[in-house]
């Protein structure tokens, strides 16, 4: 019913009431009417009062949608509308919330693209320069497969960094679906140490490994392995040649833990809380790598309830623990 038809409903019925009552009594038909003026006129204004309150939180609406930030909810803490306006307000919130991380997505996507690009624009210079130098004249075969070495080199890094930086987006994305399988430690360092022992060797640096018992835990066999290479090549990088790498394992009641040992030069104390961080290379620890490798380790680790931790040894190098805990 519109308000036109239930203002003219109304009187009808007053009318109709003091009508009857008119019979018996003026006084009292005068009484009815004055009485039933009174009631409407509040109720009228109840409703416009309603009518303001609902368009002022109208009003809020249409600023929340026009990008405002800072609106308040207060003064609709009470009445009907008091549980409308709680929602929007917790709507606002979330809004906001999910605007801020957008934009620290958008500016981190950013700075990612240009150091990408950045890394990438380095290599790819450095091929396009040796491709010329191949094409020059009076090249004997040994200075050509030299050449070929440093592309073949170059070019690895470059696939390494483009697929590491896939992955991380896609476990980020939780893209990834991780396996709960049972893995076996001597299996897993197999795994890693072939990877890379072909790097270990033109070093000059030697793999050694130290497992207590058959250890295992419960996770994913494939990507763990990719983050123990990531690991073992970081720690032959910064071993110098004649240096050892120790893998270790071990399994108690409560958790597994796997520990790749290095003799190099350790990490710089002030670096030892960022050295997961994406990018990160300001140090002479991190400066000849891409600073995705430990940061990738990170995410597969922590993505299986596992944790990750670096620190120097009381000699020389650096240690990295990987603990993954024993769930029922």
């Amino acid at each position: 019913m519109n308000d036109k038809a239930r203002r003219l409903f109304h009187w009808l019925l007053t009318g109709a009431a003091a009508g009857i009552c008119a019979i018996f009594s003026l006084p009292c038909a005068a009484v009815l009417i004055l009485f039933s003026g009174l009631l409407f006129g509040l109720y009228e204004a109840q409703l416009y009062k309603r009518r303001q309150t609902a368009k002022r939180l109208c009003d809020e609406i249409d600023r929340i949608l026009r990008g405002e930030d800072r609106i308040d909810f207060d003064e609709y803490r009470e009445g009907e509308l008091s549980v409308l306006a709680a929602e929007i307000h917790k709507m606002t919130v979330r809004l906001r919330e999910q605007n801020t991380a957008l934009r620290k997505e958008k500016q981190f996507a950013k700075e990612a693209l240009e150091d990408i690009s950045h890394q990438l624009r380095t290599p790819l210079t450095s091929v396009m320069m040796i491709l010329g130098l191949m094409g020059s004249p009076g090249q004997s075969e040994a200075e050509r497969m030299d050449y070929l070495r440093e592309l073949y080199e170059l070019l690895s890094r470059m696939k390494w960094l483009i697929e590491t930086m896939l992955s991380l987006s896609r476990i980020e994305t939780d893209a990834v679906r991780f396996a709960r399988e049972p893995v076996s430690c001597r299996a897993l360092i197999d795994r890693a140490v072939e990877t890379v022992s072909v790097t270990a060797e033109l070093k000059g640096v030697e793999i050694q490994s130290d497992l207590k018992g058959e250890p295992g835990f419960v996770g994913d066999l494939r990507y763990t392995a990719e983050a123990l290479v990531n690991l073992l090549k970081n720690a032959i990088e910064h071993t110098p040649p004649g240096g050892t790498v120790t893998v270790t394992a071990k399994e108690n009641a409560g958790s597994t833990a796997i520990t790749i040992a290095d003799t190099g030069e350790g990490i710089p104390e002030a670096e030892l809380a960022y050295i997961f961080e994406r990018f990160r290379r300001a140090t002479e620890y991190t400066k000849n790598g891409f600073g995705i490798g430990l940061a990738f380790t990170k995410k597969v680790i922590s993505a299986q309830d596992g944790s990750l931790k670096a620190a120097n040894r009381s000699t020389s190098g650096t240690v990295f623990t990987i603990r993954f805990y024993h769930t029922q």
